[in-house]
């Protein structure tokens, strides 16, 4: 599955509306936090359910989500006016597997629509909003939508299942509590005639949480089993503190502190396009920090389970031995493999085999020839390993990323 007729739906841009979009692209830019803050205010006030049972609520109270929504439509508008500008394909799929992981159906781009373009009127006003641009604008959100809409569609048949209907119930099998305040959670499903299905190797799926207010809260974990055999999923879920600029994580907290071995867990199918090239033979360098560890540790399960003869360096940073709750499991794996090999790098604690103190810098690390680099983090650990690979000529269709924030349309300017 691809976003190959990007093109077509860029053509269908005409030259009109193009020229509109252009002009007024700065405009929408400079008040893109506005707009957003109006819509979703506006469509939460209609639609109080989905900020109580879809929507990220945290997110909502950082305005992550409401500049991520924004600044992706503005993002796929420049591609489509900027002549001989990349298709932003990497950015639709990671929305996409996100969509389908949280049962998006195609009647709900209809009312993100409506409240969308009712905010885009009320903070610039009719007089700069005339039927001409909003036309244009128009054009370009159900271009967008419409391949979002035929590519969620197609993750849906391949998943074996109806549109929007990807939730199953569970029975949490195993509860492991690990260091760094981490905990390992594995379920099954609670019908026996219907079991789990295997997953690719770097996949995610949504966890509902019923919290004490009566909200059902969604949030994404990644799988750190090896996926080959259907029937049990492993997650990962770490504990998040509040700061001063963010909220406690009000999904991940709850589950560590209330589930256990034997509670029902409700989830979804498996889902992400962060996924091992499996059919390629070409070495693997997997980058992490922090609990991005979790996508590449079903990595290297997969490629430990499988007898992978293919060259694997494992390149993880974290803040220290004691927030490193996988060394231990990722060595295991590491070493069975014959081409495998792990480096750490700690900002403050004891050094050791393999172990440095400071920051990761790829400049000092000789990566395979031709390696498929796979890169899990924050946005700034992200942004800074990005930019180390382009200064190191690694070209982008041989790095691939999960951003763990709403923000991953940073990662396409």
């Amino acid at each position: 599955m691809s976003f190959a007729n990007v093109e077509q739906y860029r053509s269908e841009l005409t030259p009109e509306h193009a020229e509109v979009i252009r002009a007024t692209l700065p405009l929408v830019g400079a008040n893109i936090d506005k707009i957003a803050k109006q819509f979703y205010a506006s469509m939460f006030e209609g639609h109080p359910e989905l900020i109580r049972n879809l929507f990220n609520r945290g997110n909502q109270k950082q305005g992550a989500q409401q500049r991520a929504l924004a600044a992706s439509v503005a993002t796929f508008a420049t591609m489509l006016v900027t002549p001989g500008a990349e298709t932003s394909e990497r950015l639709l799929g990671r929305i996409g597997h996100k969509h389908v992981s949280l049962g998006i159906t195609r009647d709900q781009y209809q009312i993100v629509h409506d409240y969308l373009f009712g905010a885009i009127v009320t903070i610039l006003g009719a007089d700069v909003v005339t039927a001409p641009v909003a036309e244009a604008w128009e054009n370009v959100y159900w271009i967008m939508a419409n391949l979002l809409i035929k590519f969620e569609a197609e993750l849906y048949e391949k998943a074996g299942v109806k549109p929007g209907e990807v939730f199953v119930n569970t029975q949490v099998v195993e509860r492991k509590d690990l260091s760094g305040g981490i905990v390992e959670f594995t379920v099954e499903s609670k019908d026996a005639s219907k079991p789990l299905p295997a997953h690719q190797p770097g996949q995610y799926i949504s966890v509902g949480a019923k919290l004490p207010d009566g909200a059902r809260q969604l949030r994404q974990y990644s799988l750190v089993d090896a996926g080959i055999n259907p029937g049990r999923l492993t997650i990962a879920v770490k504990s998040v503190e509040a700061t001063k600029d963010t909220p406690a994580g009000e999904v991940s907290n709850w589950l560590i502190n209330n589930v256990k071995k034997g509670d029902d867990l409700e989830i979804t199918l498996p889902f992400g396009d962060l996924v091992l090239n499996q059919k390629s033979q070409r070495p693997v360098v997997l980058i992490s920090r922090g609990i991005g560890i979790t996508p590449m540790l079903g990595i290297l399960s997969y490629l430990a389970a499988s007898n992978s003869s293919r060259a694997t360096l494992s390149l993880h940073a974290d803040s220290s031995a004691s927030t490193d709750a996988f060394f231990d499991e990722r060595t295991k794996l590491v070493s069975k493999m014959p081409s495998g090999e792990a480096k750490t790098w700690y900002s403050e604690g004891q050094t050791g085999p393999n172990v440095s103190q400071g920051h990761l810098d790829l400049s000092t690390v000789q990566l395979p020839v031709d390696a498929e680099i796979y890169l899990c983090g924050g946005n700034e650990f992200l942004q800074r390993m990005r930019k180390q690979l382009k200064d190191m000529k690694v070209p982008d269709e041989r790095v691939y990323f999960e951003l763990f924030s709403p923000n991953d349309w940073l990662l396409d300017q």
